[in-house]
């Protein structure tokens, strides 16, 4: 079991979420990961810096923590030339501590070109041919692909670790589990679904499998519930909605009806670690095993201090079916 800790890159400035970085290394997180965003979800989140100048940081900064994108767009917003090359050269300079989280996009980033933001069938079309893109760049020498959507022409990515990135690919349902399976060397996922984990193994898919884990820590429960109604209560909203729109102004709109016991239903709250463990056990009966605690409380310190002497030895003792393993 590995565990990694979400940076919250969208509520907090890009010199706050370097410092996290380095402090989960040292609360002895696994590794990090963090969104791919150009907006926040909501306006009262404040931030979102650009994840592959922090990721370069963070390497910098650290000594062994793993660094994930959780997950980069790399059809619409970017060409997957860019993040075949970015790939790479962050494996390098972090020698070989970074998987490429890959996913189809969310309009709230990818709107931002002008080129508009096709429909499910055509973004899975795309997400396919970027990553045969990305595969085919990885070869090495000079590469030219002609697909329906995207092209390459003549492109060599002239550095390349010895050690290729893995590419763990996001997933709701079966049309993208499949797209994991053929092109992904991991799962990425938000939800704790076993039939989707299943259709992956089933369509030959294999290697760790990413999922995040809603969390508040706060000193007491009330707290916590009251930082995601603030911050973070567009994560109730799941992935039909959190894929479409296209501003923080129309998540507020859309999220005004989220209650005290929507967050309840969802989230792992307060200051007892017993609250986490069946919330996180959900996710690993389902077939993750790479967990992303996901702290959505008011107090990131609090948060990584609880980790370091109750969260961490807890959830790293899950097994399947509530067993320690």
């Amino acid at each position: 079991m590995q565990i990694g800790y979400k940076l919250a890159t969208e509520s907090f400035d890009p010199k706050e979420i370097v410092r996290q970085a380095v402090a989960a290394e040292e609360a002895g997180y696994d590794f990090v990961e963090m969104s791919d965003h150009y907006h926040p979800w909501l306006d009262v989140q404040g931030h979102s810096g650009f994840t592959w100048n922090l990721l370069s940081f963070i390497a910098a900064r650290t000594e062994r923590i793993g660094l994930v994108t959780g997950v980069t767009c790399p059809s619409v917003r970017y060409h997957p030339a860019i993040i075949a090359q970015a790939a790479a050269t962050l494996a390098i300079i972090s020698d070989d501590r970074f998987t490429l989280g890959v996913g189809a996009g969310e309009r709230l980033n990818e709107h931002v070109v002008g080129r508009g933001f096709p429909g499910v069938a055509e973004r899975h079309e795309r997400f396919r041919e970027a990553l045969e893109i990305i595969r085919l760049l990885w070869q090495g020498g000079y590469r030219t692909y002609e697909g329906k959507h995207l092209r390459l022409e003549d492109a060599r990515v002239f550095d390349l670790p010895a050690e290729l990135p893995r590419i763990a690919v996001a997933a709701s349902g079966p049309a993208s589990a499949r797209i994991a399976a053929d092109l992904g060397d991991g799962l990425f996922a938000t939800e704790p679904k076993g039939d989707m984990v299943a259709t992956w193994k089933q369509h030959g898919g294999s290697g760790p499998a990413y999922a995040e884990v809603p969390m508040a820590w706060a000193p007491d429960e009330q707290q916590a519930v009251d930082a995601v109604l603030e911050k973070s209560r567009w994560a109730v909203t799941g992935w039909k909605v959190m894929s479409e729109l296209p501003n923080p102004v129309n998540f507020d709109a859309a999220t005004q009806t989220v209650t005290a016991e929507n967050v309840r239903a969802q989230f792992a709250l307060g200051p007892d670690v017993a609250a986490y463990v069946p919330v996180a056990q959900q996710f690993v009966d389902a077939g993750f095993d790479h967990l992303v605690t996901q702290n959505a409380g008011p107090d990131p310190d609090g948060f990584l201090q609880f980790a370091r002497t109750d969260l961490l030895p807890a959830l790293r003792g899950l097994g399947t079916g509530g067993s320690a393993g």
